[in-house]
């Protein structure tokens, strides 16, 4: 049966809905879904990840140098906890990511995300970081014919040709960078394992020049900086000109 309703009361009742709705608070599922942002670090341009608090910016000076610095963001905004004039880069320079090649010596420019650690030493009480200490036979697999491409592997476990000792194929023994490799932490930079694109990408203490194609920095900074990167900050490293 149709009910007949007066147009005054139905013009009263659509009001009433209408005030509801506008004056409803917002739910959780109208609210809108938290995202990436942008910001100018020191000069350098970061793409952040949902949820980053923790930011380290690489900006080019001269030669293979490099201002390198370590910022974190609070309630008051981005602040710069400590920096250095003496950062390094590759020796083949700066180039875009998704161009760089394997053995050219030259570092990624962009944004990355510092995932993981390993070093000489033992893991330290208060670190968050994910972290191994180098052992006998360890090796960051850069055999493009390795499904193991770009990752951290001992050569018991075999799946990589860590006998080979030249050509763009050979795998970095650890132990022997001791120096470069007391602390170093590990960039997302081709964790999809593109062949012929690079693999150990990482932020290491200085060696004596330019890198092969990560950045350093002096051994005060990586020390300090390790102790204070946590997954939950979700931290970054931006690299710019």
């Amino acid at each position: 049966m149709r009910l007949s309703v007066p147009r005054a009361l139905l013009c009263v009742m659509l009001l009433s809905m209408c005030t509801g709705l506008l004056s409803a608070p917002a739910t959780a599922a109208s609210a809108p879904a938290r995202s990436t942002r942008n910001v100018t670090l020191g000069g350098v341009h970061v793409g952040l990840r949902a949820g980053t608090t923790q930011v380290v910016t690489v900006n080019h000076t001269r030669g293979y140098h490099a201002r390198i610095a370590y910022w974190t963001h609070t309630a008051g905004g981005w602040h710069r906890r400590f920096s250095s004039n003496d950062g390094r880069i590759g020796y083949g320079g700066l180039v875009r990511g998704s161009r760089r090649q394997q053995g050219t010596g030259t570092t990624p420019l962009g944004t990355y995300g510092l995932i993981s650690a390993f070093g000489m030493h033992p893991r330290q009480a208060g670190w968050a970081l994910p972290y191994r200490r180098v052992h006998k036979g360890d090796y960051w697999v850069e055999d493009n014919g390795s499904r193991f491409y770009n990752r951290y592997r001992n050569k018991r476990s075999g799946g990589f040709r860590w006998w080979l000792k030249s050509g763009e194929n050979t795998s970095e023994r650890l132990l022997s960078y001791r120096q470069q490799y007391e602390w170093a932490i590990v960039t997302s930079f081709n964790r999809n394992q593109v062949r012929h694109r690079g693999a150990g990408i990482f932020l290491h203490v200085n060696g004596s020049g330019a890198t092969a194609g990560c950045v350093s920095g002096p051994r005060w900074f990586i020390r300090d900086l390790i102790g204070k990167l946590a997954p939950d900050g979700h931290p970054v490293i931006a690299v710019a000109r």
